[in-house]
């Protein structure tokens, strides 16, 4: 019997348990809204890393210099739209969203934007489901991947491939498994799994993108997992 902790996740049992959570930046973050300023702030960090690093590659793509808007974003897993408003919303001129809990997706819709950029695309859907329409120049997941299996994972990577422009990012922001057995951890709270770095990097070789840049959130507090960005290629 196959025991690995990617096995035990059910996808209806993650939707039960998010849709008795509050429609607040409080339910989004496990009680924890004192770190979303933070957690906003490294992200926008991460990304202007990312462009001063990496800059486009030719002038005709449709990823522009680091100061400007980058035309089409996508927030995965997106709750009530936390991190589309305060922060996909500063850097993307429009930003589609996937959300598989019905009553957050409408939060987004209604979202007020901390930017110039506007929500365009709502998908309510699992992403172990969803199939991009679009091509995307940030495709952006946070604390959501852990409710796929390894496969549907890389399976997902795969489409994300597929759907992102040129010098676009897939950009992943999830915990880190703090298992002294250095092995990923199941919650049967919210049916997810907390990965390792090790695990991480070896399905992204088996959906065959690059992994070129990886950092850590810093200014959470102790006693939270520890907090990993990572920059996508294909």
């Amino acid at each position: 019997m196959d025991s690995a902790p990617d096995t035990r996740i059910s996808t209806s049992d993650s939707l039960a348990y998010w849709n008795t959570i509050p429609a607040t930046v409080d339910g989004m973050l496990g009680g924890y809204p004192q770190i979303s300023r933070v957690d906003l702030k490294g992200s926008a960090n991460f990304l202007a890393k990312l462009r001063r690093e990496y800059p486009s590659s030719s002038s005709s793509s449709s990823v522009a210099p680091n100061r400007t808007l980058l035309k089409r974003g996508l927030d995965c897993g997106a709750g009530i739209g936390r991190v589309t408003a305060g922060f996909l919303s500063t850097v993307c001129e429009t930003i589609d969203v996937v959300e598989p809990v019905e009553r957050f997706a409408s939060e987004v819709k209604g979202a007020k934007m901390a930017g110039s950029g506007q929500v365009g695309n709502v998908y309510v859907s699992g992403l172990e489901k969803w199939v991009p329409e679009q091509q995307y120049d940030l495709i952006w997941n946070q604390w959501c991947l852990g409710h796929l299996k390894d496969r549907e994972l890389v399976e997902y990577l795969r489409r994300c491939k597929k759907a992102v422009t040129m010098d676009g990012w897939i950009v992943i922001k999830e915990n880190m498994s703090t298992n002294r057995d250095g092995e990923d951890v199941f919650d049967e709270t919210d049916s997810n799994v907390t990965r390792t770095n090790e695990k991480f990097q070896r399905l992204f070789k088996e959906a065959d993108v690059r992994c070129l840049k990886t950092e850590l959130q810093r200014g959470f507090p102790k006693g939270l997992y520890p907090v990993r960005l990572y920059a996508l290629r294909p």
